[in-house]
């Protein structure tokens, strides 16, 4: 999903597009076109060697630019590739394609997860449990509307992915396209290109984002880098909401605790009876990372191209879209196996001897005489009525209602596997060595 033979072939991904745009556009001669597609979509290249070449240039476009003009060979054709734009156009552009193609599997991952909470939440809609605060048993609750909240988290994070709108970047040199709207004077008797050459460079963009699959900018924003923001907190909200599932399943998961048990062995090295939450460990560090990658995402950058900010992105951006993929691969595996034990979460309920209640029963017998009956050892006396923990579940089981209606009228169903990948122009099923 985001190796470095998935980034080259991004990179590729925009040079082909670039040039099928500007044929479309007339930018180019449509033979031209075909061929630097072709040879784009078939090249191939020595990745440690590309990386050592790259540090003579500061980004790997240079070296990349230089062996797809070669791989052309056609005489007159290579100086079509990469024309107009800049080195920063197709770096933008190729993690856009990755962020977008990564981001349609987590969609994919959170809309399984999803769908296998929303069936805990409805069965487990009057499971009785205690309510934790600050590590200690509060209040009863409901199963149900735990699962509910985990529901809940991950649907507002799958809306938040679902709605980036990530943008294609083609702005030459400076952002200004001027050496675009120069190559279109040829068509204009203004010189410069005057607004019909303006006009053809603006519809080029639409056509080259087209090609991509994804949004054409307003103007280039090589230096505005808040759609890198927006993405690395969209990834982040999502890892944090994969996280809360994860840390109440090893909470719950003790064997103090028992309430629920993964499907994992959780094998232990050293100790043979254990049985790890691992999948939830593996959930939650990535949860626990992802925040601070995304801290570097989208920083300012000086005039109109960061010398140093905008390669900063690179690394943390991908490690932003694999942690949060491999925590939404892993959370949709967790929950599908999940093992609910509602006797369990009865027992550990009924453990205070009716303390759990208690706030319940100061509204009955007034604060004083409660104090006095809890500084007692013991479980506590009084009516049997107001002491059964399942007639203190207040609004629980209402709430998980809720929360369900909601979920089904925003949910959008899709299949699990079948994906609109960007950069393609037909529907396909994601390949499995695209998540590597």
């Amino acid at each position: 999903m985001t190796s470095d033979a998935v980034w080259l072939r991004a990179m590729l991904d925009a040079e082909a597009a670039l040039a099928r745009a500007q044929g479309r556009a007339g930018f180019i001669p449509g033979a031209a076109a075909a061929l630097i597609d072709r040879v784009a979509s078939e090249f191939t290249a020595d990745l440690p060697d590309l990386a050592q070449r790259a540090r003579q240039a500061a980004n790997p476009v240079v070296p990349l630019v230089a062996d797809l003009r070669k791989a052309v060979g056609a005489r007159g054709v290579a100086e079509f590739v990469h024309r107009g734009a800049t080195s920063q156009d197709i770096c933008d552009t190729a993690a856009m394609l990755v962020a977008a193609r990564a981001v349609g599997l987590i969609v994919a991952d959170l809309d399984a997860a999803m769908d296998v909470l929303a069936g805990l939440a409805e069965r487990h809609r009057d499971t009785l449990m205690a309510a934790r605060t600050l590590g200690q048993q509060a209040v009863p609750t409901t199963f149900g509307l735990k699962a509910a909240g985990w529901l809940t988290g991950l649907l507002r994070a799958r809306d938040r992915l679902a709605a980036l709108r990530l943008p294609a970047q083609l702005g030459g040199a400076a952002g200004t396209l001027a050496a675009l709207i120069e190559t279109a004077h040829t068509a204009s008797a203004e010189p410069g290109g005057g607004e019909r050459g303006q006009a053809r460079v603006l519809r080029l963009v639409e056509l080259y984002a087209e090609e991509l699959g994804l949004v054409a900018p307003l103007a280039p924003w090589h230096a505005e880098r808040s759609v890198v923001g927006e993405l690395g907190a969209a990834l982040a909200g999502t890892a944090g909401a994969l996280g809360k599932v994860a840390t109440d399943v090893i909470l719950m998961a003790q064997t103090e605790v028992g309430e629920v048990a993964e499907s994992s062995r959780g094998d232990s090295s050293a100790m043979p009876q254990k049985r790890n939450p691992a999948l939830s460990v593996l959930i939650r560090s990535a949860a626990l990372q992802v925040p601070a990658y995304a801290q570097l995402l989208g920083p300012a950058g000086e005039h109109e191209r960061a010398a140093g900010a905008w390669q900063a992105e690179w690394s943390p951006l991908r490690e932003c879209l694999r942690l949060t993929g491999g925590a939404a691969e892993t959370a949709a595996e967790l929950v599908a196996g999940l093992q609910v034990f509602p006797d369990r979460m009865r027992d550990n309920a009924c453990l205070t001897g009716g303390r759990i209640v208690s706030e319940r029963l100061a509204v009955h017998l007034g604060r004083d005489a409660l104090d006095e009956a809890l500084s007692r050892p013991g479980p506590l006396e009084g009516p049997e009525e107001l002491l059964d923990p399942e007639g203190y579940l207040g609004a629980a089981p209402e709430l998980v209602d809720r929360l369900l209606a909601d979920y089904r009228e925003r949910r959008v169903p899709s299949d699990y596997r079948k994906r609109s990948v960007p950069g393609e122009h037909r529907e396909r099923r994601v390949p499995d060595d695209y998540r590597k």
